[in-house]
């Protein structure tokens, strides 16, 4: 009986130890499971911090690069503004030239038109109004005969004689031709070439008989005759200066002309 108790002590005690030792062992297993984790847990989260610092540091290169880029294209940018500044004060420094150019081109153009309108002008012809008759007439001619009668005028009756002369041989149709016949045979007359200016007062007469200079040249025509002595002629020509213009001034002098040749 005390051989059993004793043999059945030392089992549980067995047990007991067996017991203990399983419990430390587990103990020491857990201990070092705990370990392992903790480990990992710390590399993983070194590995994150890594990771974390990688990529700020890749943020940090890339914000730089990107800031550099940003900086250069903002050169550029600048010199393509500084650029497009020159070129606009090309532009505008050119601009201001054509429109100077224009400017001048648009004068000159305006000087030609009114010289050409100028010129044309004078060729254009002008009513006239000339001894009672109104007439159109080249500008040419109104300053031809104008000369004319002016060398009349200042008593000038060679150069008179020569520029009616020539005014009748150029203007044949004019309306100064009658004024011009008139004045021609007056210079004639005051060199005494009384048969040419015969002819020109007569000419006068049968180009317009009823012109208001008619009158006039009958009785320079009756006067021409006084002066070759050809009274019967005078006289005939003033009786008709008479009967064709009866109330003419020439035809009162005609009266007294006859009067006294009688």
């Amino acid at each position: 009986m005390s051989r059993l108790l004793t043999m059945s002590s030392l089992f549980s005690k067995s047990i007991a130890v067996s017991l203990l030792c399983w419990w430390s062992v587990g103990s020491l297993h857990a201990a070092l499971f705990e370990d392992d984790e903790a480990r990992k847990a710390i590399l993983d989260l070194r590995q994150r911090v890594d990771i974390m610092r990688g990529d700020a540091d890749q943020a940090r290169q890339a914000s730089t690069s990107e800031l550099a880029g940003l900086g250069k294209s903002l050169l550029d940018l600048q010199r393509q503004i500084e650029l497009l500044k020159a070129e606009i004060a090309t532009l505008r420094g050119s601009n201001e030239q054509m429109m100077r150019e224009l400017s001048e081109i648009q004068r000159q153009q305006k000087d030609q038109l009114q010289a050409v309108q100028a010129r044309f002008s004078k060729l254009e012809p002008v009513t006239v109004q000339l001894d009672g008759v109104e007439f159109l007439a080249d500008q040419s001619q109104t300053r031809d005969f104008d000369a004319a009668l002016a060398v009349f005028r200042k008593g000038d009756f060679v150069n008179a004689q020569s520029l009616f002369s020539g005014f009748v041989a150029r203007y044949p149709n004019s309306g100064y031709v009658v004024p011009a016949l008139f004045w021609l045979g007056n210079a004639q007359y005051a060199m005494r070439s009384y048969k040419e200016a015969m002819g020109n007062f007569r000419a006068l007469i049968a180009k317009d008989p009823e012109h208001l200079r008619a009158p006039e040249a009958v009785l320079s025509v009756a006067n021409c005759q006084l002066e070759l002595k050809d009274s019967k002629g005078a006289r005939k020509t003033l009786t008709d200066l008479v009967k064709a213009y009866p109330q003419s001034e020439a035809a009162v002098a005609a009266k007294e002309r006859l009067a006294t040749l009688k």
